[in-house]
């Protein structure tokens, strides 16, 4: 079970932005940027082309729903997205807010209080529609 599956259980806390029947997203706590955010389909799978294409098509969808309302709620020059899948065995989708192409190398990273994940999930969530 992967800690993306203990997340969408809810035994483990995550700051949540946006959620639907087949798909979560939640602030990265290790974010690149502020609004760091990572979209998981709620079903387990390793690799994002092991999905079936309705819910490949679908996890995309909702990726750019959530990028939309993260892009109201972060002031930035781009939404990035990136889909690695190599640190956690469970698809999922990196939006990072970003301005130069530094910010999606995954090598800088911010440091946030418990206070400002909860009030940059509630702005981004605001926005999701």
């Amino acid at each position: 079970m992967s800690i993306f599956t203990k997340i969408i259980n809810g035994d483990i806390p995550c700051y949540k932005v946006a959620e639907n029947d087949n798909f979560i997203a939640f602030l990265d706590i290790n974010p690149n940027a502020k609004g760091h955010t990572l979209v998981v389909p709620k079903k387990e799978e390793n690799k994002i082309f092991d999905l079936p294409k309705e819910d490949y098509l679908t996890l995309m969808d909702f990726s750019y729903k959530v990028a939309k309302a993260l892009e109201k709620a972060i002031s930035c020059k781009r939404i990035g997205m990136s889909v690695i899948g190599l640190e956690v065995p469970h698809v999922h989708v990196h939006l990072v807010p970003i301005n130069i192409m530094a910010d999606m190398q995954f090598t800088k990273k911010e440091n946030l209080s418990s206070d400002e994940f909860v009030a940059l999930a509630k702005s981004i969530a605001k926005n999701f529609e």
